[in-house]
């Protein structure tokens, strides 16, 4: 099985146990052993599917404003832990290729392993969202038809990037490419580096 029929497998699974209540707070309940690869990729999208959902629920035009600000905290902290958590899984690869011989001419890729699994795991909540309203039968036949299009362009791009993830994979553990991690060393949560922090008192 291919690195990526693994990661969807377990990014659907990881979706459907959310919908099982549908709630932003509920507990997770990763079924992996805590410091494995499925472990980390079941966190990774279970974060993002509640932050799908807070991004929803935000755009409440009839939210409380005081409602809305604890949320938007909440999504900032649940980026941090994503972009945190896409670093764990960089550094999952780096140790799994640490031994492989680089070639020459080995080249360099435009995004990390890990970043391109992070569009996977967005890219498989589009598709159920997406499926939902093809499904819903509340809504106009023009717009299902529309939803089932954009559907049709989505799950035709999760094979694209599964097969490129893959061949980047299969690049790097043959020397062809090599891991190159920086750290996004994100500014605004930094109390040190984000002047409407630092300048208080």
């Amino acid at each position: 099985m291919s690195f990526t029929t693994q990661s969807n497998q377990i990014f659907v699974q990881t979706i459907r146990d959310y919908h099982m209540k549908n709630d932003v707070d509920t507990p997770i309940n990763n079924p992996y052993e805590r410091g494995s690869i499925e472990h980390k990729l079941y966190l990774k999208c279970w974060i993002d599917t509640v932050q799908w959902h807070l991004e929803d629920i935000i755009r409440d035009p009839h939210i409380d404003p005081m409602e809305a600000l604890q949320l938007k905290r909440r999504i900032d902290r649940s980026n941090q832990d994503r972009t945190d958590l896409v670093e764990q899984i960089d550094s999952y690869f780096r140790q799994l290729y640490a031994d492989v011989q680089v070639q020459e001419d080995a080249t360099i890729n435009t995004e990390s392993p890990a970043w391109a699994v992070d569009r996977l795991s967005i890219l498989a909540l589009k598709i159920y969202h997406m499926r939902e309203q093809v499904e819903r039968t509340d809504a106009s036949q023009e717009h299902r038809e529309k939803c089932d299009a954009k559907l049709r362009v989505l799950l035709e791009q999760q094979v694209d990037l599964s097969t490129a993830i893959d061949q980047l994979l299969d690049d790097i553990s043959n020397g062809r490419k090599y891991m190159k991690v920086y750290r996004q060393m994100k500014m605004y949560n930094d109390p040190s580096t984000n002047p409407i922090l630092y300048g208080k008192k």
